[in-house]
């Protein structure tokens, strides 16, 4: 066991980054062991990247917790939380603890140092892994409740009829065409003001932050227009198979959404698609097509209503 006598906690430095990642490999590794369940393999990439961003757009609520080590500093544990929409949803992306230093009151430290202060406009979130009980607890003494399950659909689309094609007069337009021209076009603000617009109706805030990070990334977006040219909803993919955020005003709309953007971007290896429990018609779908149920459920835990997760996929667990 760790000896927190002296921890001192402060926003993280971007040279300890690859350090969170690897407190949350060894701690999601512990819990998974005893089980039997398929390890964390040592591929940080890409939660080096969440890391990253969070830390960019949020970086006094990246904290990690830090002991003194034979003269020298050592990180127990760390948390990450954004603020979006001004101050109207706090979402909480990480929290994790050395498993030598858990079981001393760290993370609920942790988590302390990095809520936002009580507003009742504020609404708390965050999904947890359904096999951390603990977890499950600490988060439900501030109000956020385990609501909903978050399933990691996974695989290859080998029968694509069992996602319907687009409705007629609906069309996929690349947020490349939507935003033609140089930076401070029309086109952009357009583009935004619709993306931003979808957001605050189906998520209840707008987060272009996160938005910026998928395009820098490569994710390609697509906005889908109705006969009228309004905007009914938007979609993101990726080549490396993640698909999402999705946002769609007609909830009979998001299969052919989903079997557009894995037909319209090719991914090199499996797809995969985080699909809440409200979601009515898509699970059933996706599992047709092809896709597995990859390990246990995400559960989205929150303190009030703030989305409608019944036409809004999530990027990952780990952001809204």
């Amino acid at each position: 066991m760790i000896r927190l006598v002296g921890t001192v906690f402060r926003p993280a430095r971007p040279d300890e980054l690859a350090e969170c990642g690897r407190i949350w490999r060894e701690s999601t590794n512990d819990y998974r062991r005893p089980l039997h369940l398929a390890e964390i393999p040592d591929e940080l990439a890409p939660i080096g990247r969440l890391h990253a961003h969070t830390r960019a757009t949020d970086p006094d609520r990246f904290v990690v917790a830090i002991v003194p080590a034979d003269g020298a500093e050592r990180i127990v544990g760390f948390g990450s939380a954004v603020l979006r929409g001004g101050s109207r949803l706090w979402f909480l992306s990480m929290l994790f603890v050395r498993p030598e230093a858990q079981g001393q009151g760290l993370g609920r430290a942790i988590l302390e140092r990095i809520l936002p202060a009580p507003d009742p406009a504020t609404s708390l979130a965050t999904g947890i892994d359904s096999l951390q009980p603990i977890s499950a607890a600490l988060y439900a003494t501030y109000g956020m409740v385990p609501r909903m399950p978050l399933y990691d659909l996974v695989g290859s689309i080998h029968r694509p009829e069992a996602l319907p094609d687009l409705p007629s007069g609906v069309t996929p337009v690349p947020f490349e065409t939507v935003a033609a021209g140089p930076p401070d076009g029309p086109g952009h603000g357009e583009l935004a003001a619709l993306v931003d617009g979808l957001d605050r109706e189906l998520l209840g805030v707008a987060h272009p932050q996160d938005h910026r990070r998928l395009r820098l990334e490569g994710r390609h977006g697509f906005l889908y227009r109705g006969p009228d040219g309004g905007a009914l909803g938007y979609g993101y993919a990726g080549e490396v198979g993640r698909i999402g955020p999705i946002a769609v005003r007609d909830a009979d709309l998001l299969e052919a959404v989903v079997g557009h953007l894995t037909s319209a971007v090719p991914a090199r290896g499996a797809i995969a698609v985080s699909t809440p429990g409200a979601t009515i018609r898509l699970m059933p779908a996706l599992l047709a097509a092809g896709l597995r149920v990859e390990d246990f459920p995400i559960l989205l835990c929150w303190d009030r209503p703030f989305a409608d997760f019944s036409r809004y996929l999530p990027t990952s667990p780990g952001l809204l």
